[in-house]
Order: structure tokens, then C-alpha cells, then sequence
């Protein structure tokens, strides 16, 4: 079917799988809603969004493609602080190496929520990992939960409150976890029929334009295929360098919200803050590839 410009997709969502606050149904039903054209479930370092979509059925209305959002290290020759994810996208869901990898992930992110709860309660933040598992279900826990319990007992008044006074990087109560190679984590993807993307590239805070493009070609050298260009937070300029970025040197476009519900309660899905538009014809290329 051919949609007009305007036709809105969004490729980055994130369900109760991992940190989002809508359940995979809710997220399909929320896509026919807002009439979008094409999503992708990408949670963090889980497949079990993308699984219970399709054992769900996709409705005929909305196009799917199976994702996931992989936590990774940065290239030891571009040292980054920050976020440094890879999207992996139309993913085979049933591919041994990767669902492996997710395994040691889900592992790593389980052993690091005992100590941020110990560190909470070294300073007088009264909760349990009991709580926070009562409080939203067995599903794949991690600091936006431990987050949602503070709040709920007055510790903070919001979900950024906790995260900047306490649970952020270089905050009292963070705790650091195991993080593939974001070589190893493209060399998956790849083997799981997947199309590897950065994540958010305005994340990564590099000092200056020319560091980020050196990164990119040194992922594209390791199979990288595309760049986030859409994105919530990105600035119009922002959008206008990372789209000249993937054309000069061939990689693929892709964008999405990282619609997390109410966790990021300013953030719509397909819409972001409200004035994102991630064109269709991006899923177009992206399945085409």
C-alpha cells in the first residue's frame, strides 16, 4: 500500500517486557488508535515484547517488525559516558546466539538490583526488592521500576527526581552493570538476520560532529546498517546532521520515540513530544534491505 508523507511509524517502544508501562496489547492497540502505520517493540536486552505482539496477532492495520534495544560498551577508541545502545531490527526471535546473549544480559541486570536497593537503604530510603517485584510483576526489573516504588512512597515526586538525586550515573545509589562489546552485540544482530542501528546519537555527547561521524564509520566497519535519526529529544539540527550522515555514507534511517508510557509521561508514542513525525517510507527501506 502506498501512504502518503504524513503516514506516522515509530520504531522505538519500549513494553512491560523490560521498562514501558503499556503491556504488548495495549501498545497494538494504542498504535491502531493513533493510526500508525509501522512500530517495532524494542525493550531493553528482551525479546519477550516482540513475542507476545506476534503470539498475540498483529493487527492487519499496522505493520510490525520484531526489535530489541541492546545495552553495549562503547569502542575503546571513542570512550563514551553516556547511553551507547544498539537497536537490532527484524530480528529472527528463535536464533540461539542471541537469545544466549539476552540470557547473560537479563542475568547482569538481576544481580545489579539487590545492590541498588542496599545502597537506597544505606541512605534511610526505606523499600525492598519484594516491593518493587509486588509493585509491577516478574517482568524484567531494573531502575525505572525500583524508580516507580520511590515515588509511590514519597521519596521523590517524580521518575527524573529519583534517577537525578539518586539512581543516574555518579549518583549515590547507581550501580554499574555488564555491557557486551557493541561489536559482539552488531556481530548478533547480524547473526539473527537483524538489521543493527545506533541508538539516540545525541546521547553519546561527543565534543564535536567530526568524533560521532569517526564512531559511526568504525561501527559500520563491524556491520553497523543504520542511524537513529528521529528521535524525541533530537533538535531539528540534530535530525538535518545525522540524516547527512547515514546518506554520505550509506546507512539506513530509521526513528522512533522510546515511548516508555508514563515513566516518560511528556514522550506520546508515535508522536513524541509531540511534534515528531517518523516517515513511513523509512520502514519502506528498512524491510526492502
Amino acid at each position: 500500500m502506498d501512504y502518503n508523507k504524513q503516514a506516522r511509524i515509530d520504531l522505538h517502544i519500549h513494553s512491560t517486557a523490560s521498562d514501558g508501562t503499556f503491556s504488548p496489547s495495549e501498545i497494538l492497540d494504542l498504535a491502531q488508535k493513533l493510526n500508525l502505520k509501522a512500530i517495532a517493540i524494542t525493550d531493553h536486552d528482551t525479546i519477550d515484547g516482540s513475542k507476545e505482539a506476534i503470539a498475540l496477532g498483529i493487527p492487519p492495520s499496522v505493520k510490525f517488525l520484531t526489535g530489541i534495544e541492546i545495552s553495549a560498551s562503547s569502542p575503546p577508541s571513542f570512550p563514551c559516558s553516556e547511553s551507547f545502545h544498539i537497536l537490532g531490527y527484524s530480528i529472527r526471535l528463535d536464533d540461539p546466539a542471541l537469545n544466549k546473549t539476552l540470557e547473560i544480559l537479563q542475568q547482569a541486570r538481576k544481580n545489579r538490583n539487590p545492590q541498588i536497593i542496599e545502597r537506597l537503604n544505606d541512605l534511610g530510603i526505606d523499600l525492598t526488592l519484594k516491593e518493587v517485584i509486588d509493585k509491577v510483576g516478574e517482568c524484567q526489573l531494573g531502575r525505572p521500576h525500583i524508580a516507580q516504588l520511590m515515588l509511590k512512597k514519597g521519596y521523590v515526586e517524580s521518575i527524573s527526581e529519583a534517577f537525578n538525586k539518586y539512581l543516574g550515573k555518579g549518583k549515590p545509589a547507581y550501580v554499574d552493570k555488564y555491557r557486551i562489546d557493541c561489536a559482539q552485540a552488531i556481530e548478533i544482530i547480524l547473526g539473527a538476520g537483524g538489521i543493527p542501528v545506533i541508538a539516540h546519537p545525541f546521547l553519546l555527547k561527543f565534543k564535536n560532529d567530526a568524533l560521532l561521524e569517526d564512531l559511526i564509520l568504525s561501527l559500520k566497519e563491524m556491520g553497523l546498517k543504520g542511524i537513529e535519526v528521529y528521535y524525541s529529544e533530537h533538535r531539528a539540527d540534530q535530525t538535518a546532521n545525522y540524516a547527512d550522515i547515514a546518506n554520505r555514507h550509506g546507512l539506513l534511517m530509521t526513528g522512533g520515540t522510546d515511548f516508555h508510557g508514563s515513566l516518560k509521561p511528556d514522550i506520546k508514542m508515535g508522536y513524541g513530544k509531540g511534534d515528531l513525525l517518523v516517515p513511513y517510507e523509512l520502514y519502506e527501506k528498512l524491510v526492502r534491505k
